[in-house]
């Protein structure tokens, strides 16, 4: 089912107020976004570089040797160029120790990247403070936003969102003059309402001065008033003694009622704190079996990482007899090959020479087969003539 329109907007312009809906919808859209959202994390990994290495020793057993000995030679390569800047110096060697840098920042993001759990955990453990180049990753995933937005929208979109804006502009100028208008009737009520507050300032006046001729006269009516509250005070008086004393019996009672709920409840919150004792004692128990079992546990942990660790430093020392054997039996190979083709050349030699003796040997045949014929031929010759 097609998604409804919200109050008359495109729904092109719908994915725009609503990142939610922005989703890759291509492979090259995702290739894309896969780049950028890289870049991203390679930003904020550089960003706790400089951190890391000035607390290397408390980040060395999370990060691992190898991270850690590229951290240090980032670190030295950082004062090397630190140091050729503040001295003078020859541009090349400069510029090859910038150039290693590089190098060594690219296999030190490499690194990270392969292990994604390192740096999410570094993330949330390195307390980094606000720098510019927090501004230019803000502004980078901004741009990513704004990018993926113009890959999902289409040109039809496009124009619905050209469209939505035209129509806000022309609502926009209407709602101006409707403003305008409003302001103008806005100042005439404002006139208005001050004339009006003059007229009832001169009413006030008026009220102020015929109430101060209400007040001469009404100060006899205040002293037959006051007479008649005493009387009503002393009436009031009466009762309200009358009233105590019923209130006294009252809280009398209650306080008797009080006392018996007290004596009730004792025998409850007796049973209840045996039950609270009782609980704790259990409490108590699973806490120290619980004790027991993680201190097994960590006795088991540090036996294995024990065994672990020796047999990482077996598999480094296998490592390094490895490379070495590796280039004995490069060099051994190369040696074999040299040979062979030594062999083979000597072989190819003493084909050429057999073929060579081969064919001077037939020469030599041929030259004593000649010989014997014309010997034969000349003595068939003179036996003729005798």
């Amino acid at each position: 089912m097609a998604t409804p329109r919200k109050a008359g907007i495109p729904l092109g312009f719908m994915k725009v107020l609503d990142p939610r809906q922005l989703k890759p919808d291509s492979t090259e859209t995702e290739r894309i976004l896969t780049v950028l959202d890289e870049a991203i994390v390679k930003l904020e990994i550089t960003r706790l570089i400089p951190q890391i290495t000035g607390s290397l020793e408390r980040y060395a057993g999370m990060l691992g040797p190898e991270i850690t000995s590229r951290l240090l030679e980032h670190q030295k390569l950082s004062m090397e160029i630190q140091h050729l800047l503040t001295s003078p110096g020859d541009e090349k060697s400069i510029k090859a120790a910038e150039q290693r840098l590089k190098c060594s920042l690219r296999n030190i993001l490499r690194l990270f990247l392969a292990n994604p759990l390192l740096y999410h955990g570094l993330k949330y453990e390195v307390r980094v403070r606000e720098a510019p180049t927090d501004v230019f990753i803000k502004a980078f995933k901004e741009f990513r936003d704004f990018t993926l937005e113009r890959l999902l929208t289409t040109p039809d979109e496009e124009k619905e969102k050209m469209q939505f804006m035209k129509d806000i502009s022309l609502q926009v100028e209407k709602n101006t003059e409707t403003i305008s208008a409003l302001q103008g009737e806005l100042a005439g009520v404002i006139q208005t309402r001050d004339e009006e507050v003059s007229r009832k300032d001169k009413t006030i006046e008026n009220l102020k001065t015929s109430m101060e001729d209400m007040a001469k006269n009404c100060k006899a009516n205040i002293q037959l008033i006051m007479k008649e509250g005493e009387k009503q005070q002393k009436e009031d008086k009466e009762a309200s003694q009358d009233r105590c004393a019923r209130l006294k019996q009252d809280i009398q009672r209650l306080r008797t009622q009080l006392n018996a709920l007290v004596l009730e409840h004792r025998a409850s919150e007796l049973v209840l704190r045996k039950e609270k004792c009782k609980a704790e004692k259990e409490i108590q128990n699973w806490v120290q079996k619980y004790d027991t079992v993680m201190t097994e546990k960590q006795a088991t942990y540090e036996e294995v990482q024990a065994v672990y660790n020796e047999e990482k430093k077996q598999l480094s020392l296998l490592m390094e007899k490895h490379a070495i054997l590796l280039q004995e039996y490069t060099e051994i190979e190369e040696e074999r090959r040299m040979l062979k083709e030594k062999e083979e050349e000597a072989a190819r030699e003493e084909a050429r020479r057999n073929d060579a003796a081969t064919c001077i040997q037939a020469f030599w045949k041929g030259y004593l087969v000649r010989s014997i014929y014309k010997s034969k031929l000349k003595k068939g010759k003179g036996k003729g003539k005798k």
